[in-house]
Protein backbone atom coordinates (compact mmCIF):
# COMPACT_ATOMS: atom_id res chain seq x y z
CA UNK A 1 0.00 0.00 0.00
CA UNK A 2 3.21 2.42 1.34
CA UNK A 3 4.54 2.00 -2.50
CA UNK A 4 1.59 2.22 -4.07
CA UNK A 5 1.21 5.32 -2.24
CA UNK A 6 4.41 6.59 -3.26
CA UNK A 7 4.35 5.77 -6.63
CA UNK A 8 1.18 8.25 -7.16
CA UNK A 9 2.05 10.95 -5.00
CA UNK A 10 5.54 11.10 -7.23
CA UNK A 11 3.22 11.60 -10.30
CA UNK A 12 0.61 13.76 -8.68
CA UNK A 13 4.09 15.84 -7.27
CA UNK A 14 5.49 16.07 -10.72
CA UNK A 15 2.11 16.88 -12.72
CA UNK A 16 0.97 19.53 -10.00
CA UNK A 17 4.44 21.07 -9.64
CA UNK A 18 5.12 21.64 -12.87
CA UNK A 19 1.22 23.18 -13.70
CA UNK A 20 1.51 25.21 -10.18
CA UNK A 21 4.82 26.78 -10.96
CA UNK A 22 3.52 27.87 -14.88
CA UNK A 23 0.40 29.47 -13.81
CA UNK A 24 2.13 31.21 -11.10
CA UNK A 25 5.68 32.34 -13.25
CA UNK A 26 3.72 33.29 -16.69
CA UNK A 27 1.92 35.56 -18.27
CA UNK A 28 -1.56 35.42 -19.26
CA UNK A 29 -0.35 35.88 -22.99
CA UNK A 30 2.45 32.49 -22.17
CA UNK A 31 -0.66 30.51 -20.56
CA UNK A 32 -3.19 31.49 -23.29
CA UNK A 33 -1.51 28.90 -26.20
CA UNK A 34 -2.09 25.86 -23.37
CA UNK A 35 -4.74 27.35 -21.69
CA UNK A 36 -7.73 28.00 -23.64
CA UNK A 37 -9.85 28.91 -20.15
CA UNK A 38 -7.20 31.71 -19.30
CA UNK A 39 -9.25 34.63 -20.18
CA UNK A 40 -12.32 33.48 -18.51
CA UNK A 41 -10.61 32.97 -15.13
CA UNK A 42 -9.27 36.27 -13.32
CA UNK A 43 -5.48 36.07 -13.52
CA UNK A 44 -5.15 36.07 -9.30
CA UNK A 45 -7.48 32.95 -9.38
CA UNK A 46 -5.15 30.94 -11.57
CA UNK A 47 -2.20 32.36 -9.56
CA UNK A 48 -4.18 30.96 -6.35
CA UNK A 49 -4.63 27.35 -8.47
CA UNK A 50 -1.13 27.65 -9.03
CA UNK A 51 0.20 28.16 -5.88
CA UNK A 52 -2.83 25.41 -3.91
CA UNK A 53 -1.51 22.94 -6.47
CA UNK A 54 2.71 23.63 -5.48
CA UNK A 55 1.00 22.90 -2.13
CA UNK A 56 -0.66 19.75 -2.63
CA UNK A 57 2.10 18.45 -4.56
CA UNK A 58 4.38 19.18 -1.34
CA UNK A 59 2.04 18.01 0.47
CA UNK A 60 2.10 14.45 -0.68
CA UNK A 61 5.72 13.94 -0.47
CA UNK A 62 7.13 16.08 2.52
CA UNK A 63 4.59 15.00 5.40
CA UNK A 64 4.71 11.20 4.92
CA UNK A 65 8.66 11.18 3.99
CA UNK A 66 9.79 13.50 7.63
CA UNK A 67 6.85 11.89 9.62
CA UNK A 68 6.26 15.02 10.91
CA UNK A 69 2.18 15.70 10.66
CA UNK A 70 1.73 13.12 8.20
CA UNK A 71 -1.95 13.89 7.90
CA UNK A 72 -1.37 16.82 6.29
CA UNK A 73 -0.87 14.00 3.20
CA UNK A 74 -4.60 13.29 3.55
CA UNK A 75 -5.57 17.01 3.10
CA UNK A 76 -2.84 17.44 0.30
CA UNK A 77 -4.96 14.57 -1.30
CA UNK A 78 -8.47 15.86 -0.78
CA UNK A 79 -7.29 19.04 -1.98
CA UNK A 80 -6.21 18.00 -5.25
CA UNK A 81 -9.32 16.06 -5.69
CA UNK A 82 -11.13 19.60 -4.86
CA UNK A 83 -9.30 21.19 -7.92
CA UNK A 84 -9.92 18.70 -10.41
CA UNK A 85 -13.31 19.40 -9.50
CA UNK A 86 -12.98 22.96 -10.11
CA UNK A 87 -11.44 21.72 -13.21
CA UNK A 88 -13.66 20.16 -14.63
CA UNK A 89 -16.87 22.13 -13.86
CA UNK A 90 -14.32 24.91 -16.19
CA UNK A 91 -14.15 22.80 -18.68
CA UNK A 92 -18.06 21.73 -18.56
CA UNK A 93 -19.30 25.38 -18.47
CA UNK A 94 -16.62 26.41 -21.93
CA UNK A 95 -18.63 23.29 -23.08
CA UNK A 96 -14.69 21.54 -23.44
CA UNK A 97 -15.96 17.84 -22.98
CA UNK A 98 -12.94 16.80 -24.93
CA UNK A 99 -10.23 17.82 -22.62
CA UNK A 100 -11.65 16.16 -19.74
CA UNK A 101 -9.79 13.07 -19.56
CA UNK A 102 -6.94 13.97 -18.22
CA UNK A 103 -8.94 16.14 -15.58
CA UNK A 104 -10.54 12.87 -14.66
CA UNK A 105 -7.66 10.87 -14.46
CA UNK A 106 -5.82 13.13 -12.29
CA UNK A 107 -8.87 12.85 -9.89
CA UNK A 108 -9.46 9.59 -9.66
CA UNK A 109 -5.65 9.45 -9.22
CA UNK A 110 -5.73 11.54 -6.41
CA UNK A 111 -9.13 9.79 -5.05
CA UNK A 112 -6.86 6.82 -4.78
CA UNK A 113 -4.48 8.89 -2.61
CA UNK A 114 -6.68 9.91 -0.39
CA UNK A 115 -7.38 6.20 0.41
CA UNK A 116 -3.74 5.30 0.29
CA UNK A 117 -3.00 8.36 2.30
CA UNK A 118 -4.82 6.93 5.16
CA UNK A 119 -1.73 4.58 5.89
CA UNK A 120 -0.11 7.58 7.02
CA UNK A 121 -2.27 8.52 10.05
Amino acid sequence: MKLAYWIIAGLLAFVYSYSGVIKVIRSKDQLRPMMAWIDDIPLPLTRTVGVLEVLGAIGLILPPLTGFVPGLALAAAIGLVLVQVGAIAVHLRRGEVKVLGLNLGLAILAAVEVWLSTAWI
